[in-house]
């Protein structure tokens, strides 16, 4: 079949997901699974695949949904959901609030900096799901909140999950994983810097927004870009945006303490809280237990169950070449997986909080019916993309791009990456459907490796923000059921923005390196 052809219909399930949800205005959960079918008929049909291969596929795509994406948001939303029935999320927005009363630096905190934190610490949701909701919890419109926790989730994407994304595009290519993750930040630079500035301007919803803040913004900016080029350059792919976020947090803060001073336009001013009794040490540590219960459990796995799973493949390897026999069932990687170490968090942090067991286990269940929606729209979305990856799909539309591009290649590449996030909702999918293609194409064309196979990663960020399964996370965050087009034309424009810049510097970046 022709090659042109068998690109449109590749395209068909992307473009149906975005007319659905923006002209349309259908719900994202209805959306998705419309565009299952709409992949599965092309998979069997166009691309014949066999009929055991494609169910098999969906079935892959489902449990990956379940776990560990699903089981993570579910869990994010629950900690918030035990914080609010315990009161102490009150005590958190009190603490954030006193601060500062300003909406814009409030955002840069809690959405930028607080969001990046939870992006590098957990990832698969979690750097939406619960700014979005303190957002919202603190008096801000939801569909503000999850916008800006969209967009200011795109940059810390390329490391989130304890570095997932790269460490994973390492693996794929065979390219030095610090090599990776430098050329990766080198590339975000730009956005990293930019983003802080969006986000004021949201609050703002204009540009006089940034009077007053912007040496604090750009402050924001440049404290995140620095810590995290010194440690992905240095350290590797693992805590570039853990350490860039906590040091952003802390730049803010201070930046607001110095240069924050004089009086907040009321147009920029939180409503003041008629409570003025002042938050204790004890009292901050078991409002916010939860969430350092949540730090400490994930640093430890990111350290131990690693090294230790490392091991266990050595001592299966050695069992299978001696015996003869599958000794898969010692490996024990899910316990690195975040979303039951958030659930245990959760737990003893409520029980920290003054809940009882049987008020959480209440919570849990309530949660998961809160997330039904999102749970269906998730499991078609990565079902899709599945299918699309096994059948040849995706394969097509990269060889289209490869054979038109030609030498303006490195300006379309991170394109590649941001279909595989829009598709699949994740910056490490995005890795394993491009990566491969990425590293092959760069060397045909006598192009820099790592700096090509860095541009996929960058790529994949930008669309982070406009990805069927972020946004439905968003919606259930704040209970936007049905807003989903709300939200996709709200981000939208900055995902081509980004999109295009990343593609600027690809290209330019390209003509010098070899």
């Amino acid at each position: 079949m022709n090659m042109t052809l068998l690109f449109v219909l590749a395209l068909l399930p992307i473009i149906w997901l975005i007319v659905a949800l923006t002209a349309l205005k259908i719900p994202g959960f209805k959306a998705c699974s419309i565009a299952l079918g709409i992949a599965y008929v092309l998979a069997v049909a166009v691309w014949k695949m066999p009929l055991f291969d494609s169910i098999t596929a969906i079935a892959e795509g489902a449990a990956l949904a379940l776990w560990p994406i699903i089981i993570v948001i579910i869990a994010a939303i629950f900690t918030y959901n035990v914080c609010v029935a315990t009161g102490q999320m009150e005590v958190i927005k009190k603490m954030l609030a006193s601060v500062t009363k300003d909406k814009r630096v409030l955002v840069l905190i809690i959405a930028w900096g607080f969001g990046g934190f939870m992006e590098g610490m957990a990832g698969f949701g979690t750097a939406v799901a619960i700014p979005a909701s303190m957002l919202w919890g603190l008096g801000f419109d939801p569909v503000f909140a999850a916008i800006v926790c969209l967009i200011a989730n795109a940059t810390p994407t390329a490391f989130g999950s304890i570095g997932i994304p790269t460490t994973t595009l390492a693996k794929i290519t065979g390219l030095n994983v610090i090599g990776l993750s430098t050329n990766t930040v080198i590339l975000l630079i730009p956005l990293i810097i930019l983003t802080p500035f969006i986000l004021v301007y949201l609050t703002g919803k204009s540009k006089k927004a940034l009077k007053g803040v912007g040496i604090i913004t750009l402050i924001s900016g440049l404290s995140f870009i620095i810590p995290e080029y010194l440690v992905a350059k240095f350290l590797g792919a693992e805590l570039p945006v853990v350490i860039g976020s906590v040091c952003s947090m802390l730049c803010t803060v201070l930046a607001a303490k110095v240069f924050g001073k004089g009086d907040i336009n009321k147009e920029y001013c939180l409503e003041a809280n008629n409570n003025n009794h002042s938050v204790t040490k004890k009292e901050a540590f078991v409002a916010w237990s939860p969430f350092i219960l949540i730090f400490i459990f994930l640093l430890a796995t990111s350290k131990l169950i690693g090294p230790f799973n490392d091991l266990l493949s050595t001592v299966k390897t050695s069992v299978n070449i001696y015996t003869g026999k599958d000794a898969a069932a010692y490996t024990f990687s899910w316990l690195a997986t975040p979303g039951l170490w958030i659930i245990l968090a959760a737990f003893i942090g409520g029980k920290i909080q003054g809940a009882n067991m049987k008020e959480m286990f209440v919570i849990f269940y309530k949660t998961i019916i809160q997330m039904m929606k999102t749970v269906i729209t998730i499991i078609a979305i990565m079902a899709t993309a599945k299918l699309m990856g096994y059948s040849g799909m995706i394969a097509s539309i990269s060889l289209m791009f490869v054979t038109v591009t030609g030498s303006f290649y490195p300006f379309f590449a991170p394109l590649l990456g941001s279909i595989g996030t829009f598709v699949t909702g994740s910056g490490t999918s995005a890795s394993v459907l491009f990566g491969g293609l990425q590293a092959e194409t760069s060397t045909a064309l006598n192009l820099n490796q790592a700096w090509i196979a860095a541009s996929n990663t960058a790529g994949a960020i930008t669309a982070k923000m406009i990805s069927p399964q972020s946004i439905a996370v968003a919606v259930a965050a704040v209970s936007l059921q049905g807003k989903e087009s709300v939200l996709l034309k709200g981000t939208f424009k900055y995902y081509l923005l980004f999109l295009s810049i990343v593609g600027i510097f690809t290209y330019i970046g390209a003509q010098f390196l070899v």
